[in-house]
């Protein structure tokens, strides 16, 4: 099972790297911590938005590292040596804690900082947090296999939601006024004003869904926006879950999608930013009128930091989400 085989993968990874570091430890003693940077808070986060969250919030009283920046999504990630390193000196380390971050357990476990902070955006959220669903159509992968003796698998996209992203920031706040309590008024002031934008973004995407002709979306891929269309009381079909690690689409899958697109007169298919588009352009040869727009939405789960230097912030791409979606449900 792919993802059975991918977790065990990681915590041999892990294991080894955890080895690595303490034989190094037994040759030369403790390694020094690295120094931080002008005295600055040292938080390490593992996804984009997280990294761009923080960043807003602490300004420069904080020295951000952002692990997933190579374009490496986080259902494929896997940590080096390094990153290890960085983690267990850090003041605040903040991941998503699904299934994908697996890995996060035993670093964690083998190399222990007291005076750090851990928050795991999944296990703040509590109950709010969404299992992964298969709905009609949908190919279904090993998502569900072993749930009897591991528990449900939760849909990790939580940052997709704005709703969450201000308690998100709610929370970050928090945390970091712990870490840095001459820093309180900075990051409070910094968290209030930014989830205002929050917010306000929030407000004109219930606007537009509100007034759409449509209350349905069409992925041809992944579909990682669950947390999205349900604050927004939209429904959807797709090929894949979330965290499926499936490319390639089954003739019932096609059929089933392009029937649909056909039933409810879509005028687009969708698809997310790592997407190659082939299985939109054969869902959309399938259609009767094979004309449908193909569109790509931003999951923020592919970002470089080549994209952070050109000035990519979270806000900037669920503007630019907002923009696709109200193209593809009118």
């Amino acid at each position: 099972m792919y993802l059975e085989e991918i977790n065990v993968k990681r915590k041999k990874q892990v294991l080894l790297l955890l080895l690595i570091l303490t034989l190094s430890g037994c040759a030369a003693g403790p390694s020094p911590a690295p120094e931080k940077e002008g005295g600055k808070v040292a938080v390490v986060t593992t996804i984009f938005p997280i990294y761009d969250w923080v960043r807003q919030i602490a300004g420069d009283r904080a020295d951000v590292t952002l692990l997933l920046d190579s374009g490496v999504d986080l259902h494929s990630y896997q940590p080096t040596a390094d990153d290890i390193i960085r983690i267990t000196s850090a003041d605040l380390f903040l991941y998503v804690g699904g299934v994908s971050d697996a890995w996060v357990a035993d670093a964690l476990k083998g190399a222990p900082n007291g005076s750090r902070t851990d928050i795991a955006l999944l296990e703040i959220l509590g109950d709010k947090a969404k299992e992964e669903e298969v709905v009609d159509g949908m190919q279904p992968g090993d998502e569900g296999q072993g749930e009897e003796e591991e528990g449900p698998e939760y849909d990790e996209h939580v940052w997709l939601s704005l709703k969450n992203a201000s308690f998100f920031c709610e929370r970050i706040c928090d945390a970091l006024c712990g870490a840095d309590p001459d820093g309180t008024e900075t990051y409070q002031k910094n968290a209030q004003d930014y989830r205002a934008k929050i917010d306000g973004l929030e407000t004109r995407y219930e606007e537009m869904a509100a007034g759409a002709a449509r209350r349905t979306v069409l992925f041809a891929d992944r579909y990682p926006f669950r947390y999205l269309t349900d604050d927004l009381g939209l429904s959807y079909y797709a090929a894949f879950a979330g965290c499926s690690a499936e490319t390639e689409a089954s003739f019932e899958t096609i059929v089933f999608l392009s029937g649909k697109v056909d039933e409810l007169s879509l005028p687009c298919i969708l698809q997310i930013e790592s997407s190659d588009g082939s299985i939109a352009r054969t869902v959309r040869d399938n259609t009767t009128a094979k004309d449908q727009e193909i569109l790509t939405v931003d999951s923020l789960q592919s970002v470089t930091a080549e994209n952070v230097d050109a000035g990519v912030t979270y806000l900037s791409v669920m503007e630019e989400n907002l923009n696709v979606l109200a193209k593809a449900l009118n």
